[in-house]
């Protein structure tokens, strides 16, 4: 028998040192296919304008200035609608939306795939047909309900929706319906624990990988929401659509179009980065039996 491998004091039984070597390799590369193009924008909003323009473009800045970023503040704060007014926007719809869809389709999530009641099946089929129509289809009936609930030109004609995605619900469905045994729900019943406290105390923390997932796809969703066809009132408009109307400026505003971008990319980056630890480190032990 050979000698077996150990890594950390622990024997390793799945991969040779080649197989090892080839993965990391593999990963590296993809890696840094994912990083380039972040470099670029980075590297771009700190070049002057005469590199910006540079052709062929360039991955290095031979004078790197901030005055990118001070044009974008200059011009943020000379427009009638304060900066922090569009920061404030975009924030306020982002957090809102995210927490209210977690809360929402985990809810319904954990009743569909937990709780036998008349028509489940069929709501589930009608929720998972529903992700094959893009949200662009359904702007028309969704402008007619806001109407209808007066919401238009506020900010809840946004949040409103957010609360309930059917990518949502059927992520945290599928999770809950393999992740969450039975039988540990049917004890804490027995043991005198409330459905809303079976599903907050038990449920959520056995499925924290999908509802993590869930933050990510949805806090850059609405981070990233430009106009929307709901709000007319500038004071109410995110500070995606304040960046379009800076890059409309023309060639003059490119560098502030540059700075702008990254602003609007580490955001969301952070977020990921924050919440990917914790998906990995849970998808690691989700699939672990007593």
């Amino acid at each position: 028998m050979g000698k077996l491998r150990t890594r950390k004091h622990r024997v390793v039984l799945n991969r040779s040192v080649g197989g090892d070597l080839g993965i990391n390799i593999l990963l590296v590369i993809l890696g840094l296919f994912m990083f380039i193009p972040m470099f670029y924008v980075i590297i771009q909003s700190l070049k002057p304008l005469d590199e910006l323009w540079m052709f062929p473009p360039r991955f290095i800045v031979e004078r790197p200035t901030l005055d990118n970023y001070l044009d974008l503040f200059t011009l943020m704060n000379d427009s009638w609608v304060p900066f922090s007014r569009y920061i404030f926007n975009t924030v306020l719809v982002s957090i809102t939306g995210t927490v209210g869809n977690l809360f929402f389709s985990s809810l319904a999530a954990y009743a569909m795939a937990k709780i036998r009641f008349p028509g489940g099946k069929g709501m589930f089929k009608t929720v998972r047909t529903s992700l094959m129509f893009h949200k662009t289809v359904t702007a028309t009936t969704n402008f007619i309900l806001m109407g209808a609930l007066h919401m238009i030109d506020t900010q809840l004609a946004i949040i409103v929706p957010a609360f309930a995605t059917s990518l949502g619900l059927y992520l945290m469905k599928q999770f809950m319906d393999t992740n969450v045994p039975d039988a540990i729900l049917e004890s804490a019943r027995i043991d005198g624990c409330k459905e809303l406290r079976v599903w907050w105390t038990i449920a959520m923390p056995m499925v924290k990988p999908a509802w993590l997932t869930l933050i990510i796809y949805s806090f850059q969703d609405l981070w990233n929401a430009g106009s929307s066809i709901y709000i007319h009132s500038e004071q109410f408009k995110s500070f995606n659509y304040a960046i379009g109307q800076i890059l409309a400026g023309g060639i003059a505003r490119a560098g502030a179009g540059a700075a702008s971008t990254v602003v609007m990319m580490m955001v969301p980056i952070l977020v990921f980065v924050i919440s990917q630890s914790n998906i990995i480190e849970t998808m690691g032990s989700s699939g672990m039996k007593d």
